[in-house]
C-alpha cells in the first residue's frame, strides 16, 4: 500500500514538473492574458488520480515557481493566494475522476466526454477564481484601459480561463479519443 501511494505522488511530481516546463512556452499577450499550457498535464493527472493527488500536484507546480525564480511578489498574502491556493485548485478536476474512469471502462463515450469537459472547467474555474481575487485585490493598480480593478481582473482572468480551458479540453478529448486507457491508472 505504501509503495502504491509513493508511486501516485511521484507521478504527480513528474506531472507538476512537466506543467512547469510547459508554462515556459510563450503563450500570452502582455502581462494579463495567457493560455496556461501547464494546465493540460495537471488536469490529466487530476482526472487520472483523483482530487487529493491532483491538489498535491497543483500545489507542487505552484511551489516550483519559487525554485525556478518565476514568482512575482507584491506581498506574502498575494504569494500565498497565487502560488499555493491557485495552483492547488487545479486539482478540483479530480472531483470527476471516478465518473470518467468508470465511463471509460464501460465505453460510455458521451458520458466521458461530458465529464472530461466538466473536469477541465472545474480545475480552470478553481484556479482562475483565485487569480481573479488576487488580480482584483493586489494587482488592481496595474489595470489598463481605464478599467477598475474588479472589472479588469474579471475580464482578463476570465478570458485566460476560457482560453486555457478550451485548449485543455481539446487536447484531453483528443487524447481520450486516441488512447482512453491512458486515463486509467494501473493497479499494480
Amino acid at each position: 500500500m505504501q509503495n502504491k501511494k509513493l508511486r501516485i505522488y511521484l507521478e504527480g511530481t513528474l506531472f507538476a514538473a512537466l506543467a512547469m516546463v510547459l508554462s515556459w512556452i510563450p503563450s500570452g499577450i502582455g502581462s494579463s492574458y495567457s493560455v496556461s499550457l501547464g494546465m493540460i498535464p495537471l488536469t490529466f493527472y487530476a482526472i487520472r488520480r483523483g482530487l487529493g493527488p491532483g491538489v498535491f500536484a497543483g500545489f507542487l507546480w505552484g511551489s516550483l515557481h519559487f525554485v525556478t525564480g518565476s514568482v512575482y511578489m507584491l506581498n506574502v498574502y498575494q504569494v500565498i493566494i497565487e502560488y499555493t491556493i491557485t495552483y492547488a485548485s487545479i486539482g478540483l478536476a479530480g472531483f470527476y475522476s471516478k465518473e470518467i474512469i468508470t465511463g471509460i471502462q464501460f465505453n460510455a463515450r458521451k458520458k466521458v466526454t461530458i465529464y472530461l469537459i466538466l473536469a477541465v472547467f472545474a480545475g480552470a474555474l478553481g484556479r482562475y477564481f483565485w487569480h481573479f481575487i488576487a488580480g482584483w485585490i493586489f494587482w488592481g493598480d496595474y489595470a489598463l484601459w481605464g478599467f477598475n480593478a474588479f472589472a479588469f481582473s474579471l475580464v482578463m482572468n476570465g478570458l485566460s480561463m476560457i482560453s486555457t480551458a478550451f485548449v485543455t479540453a481539446v487536447v484531453l478529448l483528443m487524447l481520450y479519443k486516441r488512447s482512453p486507457l491512458l486515463f486509467i491508472p494501473k493497479t499494480k
